[in-house]
């Protein structure tokens, strides 16, 4: 009885009446709490542990990241720091990539309306156990805070990343939610809501290192939750911004947090959730590479990742998977979709070919002459050697005689030589917070709020060190978004960065349609349609 209610719960997503697919699968019966969870150890497995099997994912638009079309790909091929170029009769799919890229994915994207879904079903399953845990602790009379607090602190991190895409959202707390429920609110709202869920939790949280084996391992734990809300501090001015076509942004010194009785400016509550995190003992691994290496739990710069185990989980990595050409995926016992590469302009932040090329470049990329485990070249069909040729790509690389060479590949995690289903299954957890990210969020906050100052330069130049690139002698605004560009490419917050500057609209190499953004709408993406028909409401502003 107890697998039939693990597999019920993990399938089961409750449904309004009357709603489509974004709210509805098929309706099951369901157990009463009391025979559902005869104890604590069934109420942990069913109500809080299956929901960690929404973190990552295996199909396509689920997951936080490690899928295709879903909110990686949303964050990344839309930037100035990936791209897929279409491959002659590779990599078109009817225009998503090059619409990604050109911002020009329009109201009917299936990535954009699948990945709506993927947030909101997973919501649904969070208020679902939000209601079992809550009626457990009254028929029981024992204190499950702390498994309320995980579960909405896991919730509002859903409700983050769908508040970044998406903007307005309807706030729902009921796992079969009233009409009413659906109804969109302001962006303001959502964030207010989200930054009270987390702050809330906080006290009840475990302080687990989430990225380290045992009990906490992978789960929603208090320096999660810390990140989380530093970087929805760093970008209030963003998220409290409710008509991003018309008015003017919100001014960070303006918007006003509560934080242990005293009030900062959101600048201020950045820098205080990112040294609370300094606090619990997170710092720099001395070599970058080690929180991307195969078995990476290790690491004390990673805050929250998802777990991969090619023997225990399903969770999958495509992003080396489609990088690699075929070839050299080959060579390296795996596969390959010579797809995905870095663009003109991520080249250019680098200083490749230079002779102020940074380390990081060769960390994150493969480029020119590639090898295999033993040295020797990979070669292509014709036997001469593959070489991936950076600055030859074009949007449509179609009869080009760079079509299947042209561009820097992913690099970042180590090759795991035992890696299945083609390589989409390592033992590499994939990275979604780690303390590089919190340095350089403390070091932007203290410019925004201060104007330059010795600190936040130092923060640059701790995160610079680390790879023994040269220190910079001073640092802009500017500098910030290029050095998150060198440090985090290839994890999914490129998009973030880019809005929060105000660059995500500006030209770009092969991007001539950006004068149809002047109003910035593409900063966040349409609703699905059959959502609005649900419930009236009108579609994002500029759709």
């Amino acid at each position: 009885m107890k697998n039939f209610i693990y597999t019920l719960l993990i399938l089961t997503v409750a449904a309004a009446s009357g709603c489509n697919k974004f709210l509805d699968e098929t309706p099951r019966d369901r157990l009463p709490v009391d025979q559902a969870y005869g104890n604590l150890d069934e109420l942990y497995l069913n109500a809080v542990a299956s929901l960690y099997s929404c973190v990552g994912g295996n199909k396509d638009s689920y997951g936080l990241q490690g899928t295709r079309r879903g909110i990686y790909d949303l964050n990344t091929f839309t930037t100035d720091e990936a791209m897929i170029p279409t491959r002659g009769t590779d990599w078109y799919d009817g225009g998503l990539w090059q619409g990604l890229y050109t911002h020009s994915w329009g109201t009917g994207s299936s990535a954009v309306s699948d990945t709506w879904t993927y947030l909101f079903q997973t919501i649904l399953r969070c208020n679902k156990s939000i209601e079992d845990i809550t009626a457990y602790q009254q028929q029981k009379q024992v204190d499950v805070s702390y498994y309320l607090a995980e579960v909405k602190a896991l919730r509002a991190m859903f409700y983050f990343y769908a508040m970044d895409l998406y903007g307005r959202l309807p706030i729902i707390k009921r796992s079969e939610p009233e009409w009413e429920d659906l109804l969109l609110k302001n962006r303001s709202e959502v964030f207010n809501f989200i930054r009270s869920e987390l702050q809330e939790a906080i006290p009840n949280l475990s302080e687990s290192y989430s990225n380290r084996p045992g009990a906490y391992y992978s789960r929603m734990t208090m320096p999660v939750a810390f990140f989380l809300l530093a970087k929805l501090a760093l970008n209030a001015e963003v998220y409290t911004w409710d008509n991003w076509t018309s008015e003017p942004r919100p001014d960070g010194k303006n918007i006003i947090w509560k934080i242990d009785g005293k009030s900062m400016n959101t600048w201020e509550a950045t820098v205080y959730y990112c040294d609370l995190l300094a606090d619990m003992g997170y710092a720099l691994e001395p070599d970058y590479q080690t929180n991307f290496q195969v078995e990476n739990e290790q690491s004390y710069e990673n805050i929250f990742t998802i777990p991969m185990d090619k023997w225990l989980y399903t969770n999958q990595f495509t992003n080396l998977f489609r990088s690699r050409h075929y070839n050299h995926a080959t060579a390296l016992g795996l596969n390959g979709e010579n797809g995905s590469c870095a663009t003109l302009e991520a080249l250019d932040a680098f200083g490749y070919g230079t002779d102020r090329q940074d380390p990081r470049f060769d960390i994150s990329y493969y480029a020119g002459e590639v090898y295999d485990y033993d040295g020797y070249p990979v070669l292509l069909d014709d036997g001469t050697p593959l070489v991936y040729e950076p600055r030859q790509i074009a949007l449509d690389l179609s009869g080009s005689p760079y079509e299947k060479t042209a561009g820097a590949r992913m690099r970042k995690y180590d090759v795991d030589r035992t890696a299945t289903k083609d390589g989409n299954q390592s033992n590499n957890d994939i990275v979604l917070f780690r303390y590089a990210d919190v340095l350089l969020m403390k070091a932007e906050a203290l410019l925004r709020d201060s104007g330059p100052n010795d600190v936040s330069l130092a923060l640059v130049n701790q995160v610079r060190r680390r790879v023994d690139a040269d220190e910079r002698t001073s640092l802009s605004l500017d500098d910030i978004l290029q050095e998150r560009l060198l440090e985090l490419a290839w994890e999914g917050w490129r998009r973030n960065d880019m809005i929060r500057f105000d660059t995500f609209c500006n030209l770009r190499s092969f991007c001539p349609v950006t004068s149809l953004e002047a109003d910035h709408h593409t900063i966040v993406f349409p609703m699905p349609g059959e959502f609005l028909a649900i419930t009236g409401d009108k579609q994002n502003y500029g759709y």
